[in-house]
């Protein structure tokens, strides 16, 4: 399936029926009167999010969702029919933006919420509905209200638990397929991860779910590379896992590039916590391994942990490491939560 993460979508709420300008015409009934029913209402259009989907690629085969009109009143007093709903089902994780781009209509983070883009127009009354002491025969009767129209743009930011950083070929797809069932494209050369890869991760009985993005490089803030596009997916993230690689010749450099990179991004991207790692450490010698990292640490990379995700060494601790640093998010978020609203 392919992956699609922004999507431009038109919608259209139902017009509502018109009502009815009716009498009654019925055998021995001289003074039949008025007996025009409202028309129905026009369908809503409704964006839900469902699990099961992480790609909006549906709505680029699709991009018109129009719900159905209000049917016209009738004689006979009879209402008519309410226009069919229509629902937009979009991966958990989906922000709804209006025309501009910027303002934001919702933001969809768990299954089953739902959020009204555009409401239905009223149904017209008919002639009965205006009947009254002083107007025995009312002959005329309300126009339906008509639908709402918009143009909507959908973009998703997967939710991960741990969101991998680092340079390309820094063997992030490498240590999520070493760790998980996700079998994302390995090569030696830079930029084989091309879009973004889920994994679930298990670690002493709990499972993580891990977020790789394509690497970024030098001036990916300004459109270098495949610059900063994919950075909101690890947004919602609650730990960044940075790997730098052991066998570039100047990992501090590397390290320096991506932190000055999620800096300029922002979005609070470089305020989660973080923990680097030194990787590829199969191709260091004991002296070597000890040397970058203490360069790192002294850089201000803090703790620095080795791993190597081909031969395996470093990998449970490391990813013991990510579980204590999403287990420590969560707590202040489940404390807030029990503790409920302030009361004056």
């Amino acid at each position: 399936m392919k992956f699609l993460d922004l999507a431009k979508v038109y919608i259209r709420s139902g017009s509502g029926g018109n009502g009815c300008v009716s009498f009654r015409r019925e055998k021995f009934i001289e003074y039949g009167g008025p007996n025009g029913g409202d028309g129905g209402g026009g369908g809503d259009v409704w964006a839900e999010a469902v699990d099961g989907l992480n790609t909006l690629i549906d709505f680029r085969y699709q991009q018109h969702f129009f719900a159905k009109s209000g049917q016209a009143g009738m004689g006979q007093g009879k209402t008519g029919k309410d226009g069919d709903d229509i629902t937009l089902r979009v991966p958990v994780g989906t922000e709804i933006l209006d025309d501009d781009e910027e303002t934001l209509i919702a933001d969809l983070t768990e299954p089953g919420q739902r959020v009204l883009l555009a409401r239905g127009g009223n149904g017209g009354w008919g002639n009965l509905h205006f009947k009254t002491a002083t107007n025995q025969a009312p002959r005329h009767a309300n126009p339906g209200q008509p639908g709402v129209e918009r143009t909507i743009w959908l973009r998703l930011k997967l939710i991960a638990d741990v969101g991998l950083l680092g340079l390309p070929n820094a063997g992030k797809s490498t240590f999520l397929a070493a760790t998980s069932n996700a079998r994302p494209k390995i090569a030696d050369y830079p930029f084989t991860t091309l879009v973004p890869n889920l994994g679930v991760v298990g670690i002493d009985g709990v499972e993580l779910v891990v977020a790789d993005i394509p690497g970024l490089i030098e001036g990916a803030s300004e459109g270098k590379g495949l610059g900063d596009l994919f950075l909101g997916h690890v947004e919602r993230s609650a730990a960044l896992l940075h790997l730098v690689d052991g066998s570039s010749g100047d990992p501090v450099q590397d390290w320096q590039v991506i932190v000055n990179e999620i800096e300029t991004y922002g979005e609070g991207l470089s305020d989660k916590p973080r923990l680097t790692v030194l990787s590829k450490i199969d191709t260091l010698d004991a002296e070597e391994r000890q040397f970058l990292a203490d360069e790192l640490r002294e850089a201000g990379a803090g703790e620095v942990l080795l791993m190597s995700a081909v031969s395996g060494e470093g990998v449970t601790e490391v990813l013991r490491a990510l579980r204590r640093l999403v287990r420590a998010e969560a707590e202040p978020a489940e404390d807030e939560a029990e503790e409920g609203p302030w009361q004056p």
